[in-house]
């Protein structure tokens, strides 16, 4: 059985910008935030934290932050992950220097590979590190998805533990887990999978909705796992409304929003991203209210 990074939620944090960068005042209170309400893990410099629109030396630098704030009170994961290969080994080998407990690493976009491209380049990274890796798999975005016979080449590898399913294949995830097994665990990628996810055995969820309800989403895969499955069930079908507000566009637009909201001023997304319309700002904000918070 490989090691668990975590089990419930991780947070895949919004990163806050001001006109200076980082607005690393602003990242503190709200990483002393999700701590305080219970969620898992944090992954910093992932696709919701905007990594593809950050400098080499921002991204190192909210990696080594997160870590020094964090101060293993819950694991921190790094978002390596590049579609050019040495880059990735080269950030995962920082993560692992200034303290990092994971590295989650999204597959090449862009100039994309074949199966046995992402079998080379994840192996790869797992050589400059002895970090456990997280696979993220988001065909969405990147138009690369990791096949799950893919993925139980993979699993073989010491140091790949788990993947980030963000597919919305429910039926190449049961795959995955039949293949797979212990040797590879499954977070869900997808806030409106999660319980369905950790049906299947998944560990639970690297989240866009536990930016904004942090305890909530916690507690979610917390009653799962405590057998309070009715509890969690309801709770997953409760949220789905605010989690399609914050999906409403494309992430981490909304959730940008949805923060400033919630009393942190994390500023607009980078171009070529955009402020949420002055419309979604409405459902948004009804949505929010609906789930009492704000």
């Amino acid at each position: 059985m490989k090691p668990i990074i975590f089990k419930g939620c991780g947070t895949a944090l919004a990163t806050p910008f001001d006109e200076n960068g980082i607005n690393f005042k602003v990242f503190e209170e709200m990483l002393e935030n999700q701590i305080e309400n219970g969620v898992d893990a944090l992954i910093v410099c992932g696709t919701t934290g905007e990594s593809s629109t950050m400098t080499e030396k921002e991204r190192k630098d909210a990696i080594k932050f997160v870590v020094d704030v964090v101060k293993k009170r819950v694991p921190v994961i790094a978002g390596t992950g590049s579609n050019n290969t040495a880059q990735a080994m080269a950030m995962s080998k920082y993560a692992e220097e200034v303290g990092a407990d994971g590295c989650l690493v999204v597959t090449p976009y862009y100039n994309k590979t074949t199966q046995g491209g992402l079998i080379a380049h994840y192996s790869a990274v797992a050589s400059s590190t002895k970090l456990p890796i997280i696979l993220y798999s988001v065909a969405s975005r990147t138009g690369v998805n990791i096949l799950p016979e893919t993925c139980l080449e993979l699993s073989k590898i010491p140091n790949i533990v788990a993947i980030k399913e963000a597919s919305g294949n429910i039926s190449q995830i049961a795959k995955i887990a039949e293949l797979c097994g212990d040797n590879l665990h499954i977070y869900s990628g997808n806030d409106d999978q999660v319980v369905p996810i950790m049906s299947l055995g998944g560990l639970g969820v690297i989240s866009v909705l536990s930016n904004v309800a942090p305890k909530y989403t916690h507690d979610m895969c917390q009653n799962f796992f405590d057998g309070k499955l009715d509890e969690a069930l309801k709770m997953q079908l409760r949220a789905l409304s605010l989690i399609n507000a914050l999906f409403c566009e494309v992430n981490p637009i909304p959730v940008k929003y949805a923060l400033k909201l919630g009393g942190y001023d994390f500023g607009n997304p980078r171009l070529p991203l955009v402020e949420l319309t002055d419309k979604n700002k409405v459902v948004l904000e009804n949505e929010m209210k609906k789930m009492r918070l704000i």
